[in-house]
């Protein structure tokens, strides 16, 4: 039974194929099929051509665009002898470099994703079900959420120079829920000034005092923008910020409810990791078998050192950072809280700085 391998490049609505013996020759040369039940069916119908043979067909992740044809050639190993799995872009790409491809078109792709399978199958994970897909996805949603709630601080911390600039003393970096509320409803100093004390008073976490307080500032405030199209903006991001703010809290809800998974209550048992985190990180990790050593871990997060050395003989040890992104945002943010609040960690941090690290390479190996 000769074993054949199929390539495949999934682009939005369609995918190109190829299928290659062992020694790379051509079985079956490029085609096109589209992301429909017509495209399956047609897919189906060529590999059934080939029924008395081993079939191994990769596909690169392209963040969702290759699941229809995933799935489907998974159904058809009833009928079919087929092996699926998904393959890594960075490494499909280094071995079309190393194979000395120059150019790239969709039908090339195909090819190089073939000739990595025939080289590599030893080390790909075939039929391997990510009981994770939906729940990484809300995952990702939550961290574009993010994004777009920095984005929104960002512009509304810098309006609030010109427009309020006495509640600047009350952020202290972060625009805390009363000054969000108290924007929407006062959006300049113009109309704080106006404002009443009992009124003000009647925003959650502003008492009385800071009321008058705020009014008696805004009265006296050097604001250089007070007009009502400066206000409009400023109630604008502020109420897309507290909108924002709430469906991050209700995601996260959504995602810890249908995320019975130990391996998050145990996360948070670690001092300086914060429900948020960790079911970021439970996301970013799926399942922790797919590890077999720590070393593997902090390489996936990208964590590792790594030697770097000119020629003319500089260099030096610096993280990697060559694997995920996000995980490795989640550790730095809990690593600096780990250090405030986690007594074993503050310690570990202290002796890397009296043995002559810097700040940023101590908190690397916290991290």
């Amino acid at each position: 039974m000769s074993k054949y391998y199929l390539g495949i490049d999934a682009s939005k609505g369609y995918a190109d194929f190829v299928l290659l013996s062992g020694d790379r020759k051509f079985i079956e040369k490029g085609f096109q099929l589209n992301d429909t039940f017509d495209g399956h069916c047609k897919l189906f119908e060529i590999l059934s051509g080939y029924a008395s043979h081993e079939i191994y067909a990769g596909i690169e992740s392209t963040g969702g665009y290759e699941n229809n044809w995933y799935h489907m050639l998974r159904k058809i190993k009833r009928n079919l002898n087929v092996q699926v799995a998904r393959v890594n872009p960075y490494a499909v790409h280094h071995s079309g470099k190393a194979n000395m491809r120059r150019n790239t078109t969709d039908q090339i792709s195909a090819v190089i994703i073939a000739e990595y399978m025939i080289a590599q199958r030893d080390i790909l994970s075939f039929d391997s079900d990510d009981s994770f897909s939906s729940l990484r996805r809300q995952w990702k949603y939550i961290v574009l959420l993010n994004k777009q709630r920095t984005q929104v601080i960002n512009q509304l911390g810098s309006i609030l120079y010109i427009c309020h600039p006495q509640l600047i003393k009350h952020c202290r970096g972060i625009i805390n829920q009363w000054i969000i509320k108290l924007l929407i409803q006062y959006p300049t100093a113009k109309h704080l000034s106006r404002a009443r004390i009992s009124t003000v008073a009647k925003i959650p976490r502003i008492s009385e005092s800071r009321a008058a307080m705020l009014i008696s500032d805004a009265k006296s405030t050097v604001a250089s923008m007070t007009d009502d199209i400066a206000g409009q903006l400023i109630k604008s991001l502020a109420s897309k910020l507290l909108a924002t703010e709430r469906e991050i809290s209700e995601q996260v809800k959504l995602l810890r409810s249908n995320c019975d998974i130990p391996e998050v209550d145990l996360l948070k048992t670690f001092v300086g990791i914060g429900e948020k985190a960790a079911l970021g990180l439970i996301m970013e990790i799926g399942a922790i078998e797919r590890f077999s050593s720590v070393k593997k871990m902090a390489s996936f997060f990208g964590l590792h050192p790594v030697f770097k050395i000119s020629g003319d003989g500089v260099g030096g040890v610096r993280m990697s950072k060559r694997g995920r992104k996000e995980p490795r945002r989640i550790l730095f943010i809990v690593s600096l809280s780990a250090i405030k609040h986690n007594d074993h960690i503050r310690d570990i941090y202290l002796s890397l700085l009296d043995r002559g690290m810097s700040k940023m390479a101590a908190i690397g190996a916290i991290m």
